[in-house]
């Protein structure tokens, strides 16, 4: 059995491939046919660039459906993704692309030129760009991809993602979560949190730490969920959506 964190995802979704995944402000909607096929093209596009299973694909870059395309298509490929905060700066980025030797880096457009320098100096053989709007390098390319439909066997001890701690005593260091860590996380919340069908989580959390990325949108993927699904936190805003 693949134990392929978003082989266990897909399983859960929908039967309806029109169902809501995601509502970004305005109301475009990604429904979850859209959520499968738009991360595997991203999957094809990462395979393309000679990612393989258990390399670490590093990521700098805003909130955005974009983003998790690129998420879920970097499990689909088997690789290990590394979320990083975009408020670091050039000796943090060198730390960390220096530690995890990623084979893909994606940046946003006002940080490419650092960021290639940095990646060179790394070691790192492919950076890309992805604004802040979902649209740019990496969003064309992936749109050109024929979808990958196969999803990467992978055993549940294997890396899924590398999250770095903050620092705070001492320099960052990679937490390495492997597929059975995120599965068995968030089946566990989803049945303490008592997840029912028809359920819309409001997620206006950033998705580059744990929270936002490992227990709010995985909880949502997990159950099937509409997501309205914010670029950042506005008190007024959430409570008008709630």
């Amino acid at each position: 059995m693949n134990q392929n964190l978003y082989a266990q995802f897909e399983q859960r979704f929908p039967h309806d491939d029109g169902a809501p995944a995601m509502v970004l402000p305005g109301g475009r909607l990604y429904t979850y046919g859209q959520l499968k096929s738009e991360s595997a093209r991203y999957a094809r596009l990462l395979t393309s660039l000679g990612a393989q299973p258990g390399d670490r694909i590093a990521v700098q870059v805003e909130k955005s459906a974009s983003a998790v395309f690129l998420y879920l298509g970097a499990l689909r490929a088997g690789c290990v993704f590394v979320p990083m905060n975009p408020a670091y700066q050039s000796g943090e980025l060198a730390h960390l692309l220096g530690d995890a030797r990623p084979h893909v880096f994606v940046v946003r457009p006002q940080a490419a030129a650092q960021g290639r320098v940095l990646a060179a100096a790394a070691g790192v053989p492919h950076v890309l760009e992805l604004g802040d709007d979902g649209e740019g390098e990496i969003a064309q390319a992936a749109a050109r991809q024929v979808p990958r439909s196969a999803i990467a066997q992978r055993s549940a001890d294997d890396l899924a993602a590398i999250l770095y701690t903050s620092g705070t005593t001492g320099r960052p260091k990679g937490a390495m979560l492997t597929h059975r860590n995120l599965g068995v996380g968030v089946s566990t919340l989803h049945r303490f949190w008592a997840f029912e069908p028809g359920d819309v989580l409001l997620h206006i959390l950033p998705i580059y730490h744990f929270h936002g990325l490992f227990v709010a949108l995985h909880c949502a993927l997990w159950n099937g969920s509409a997501m309205r699904f914010e670029p950042r936190f506005d008190a007024a805003r959430a409570v008008a959506l709630l």
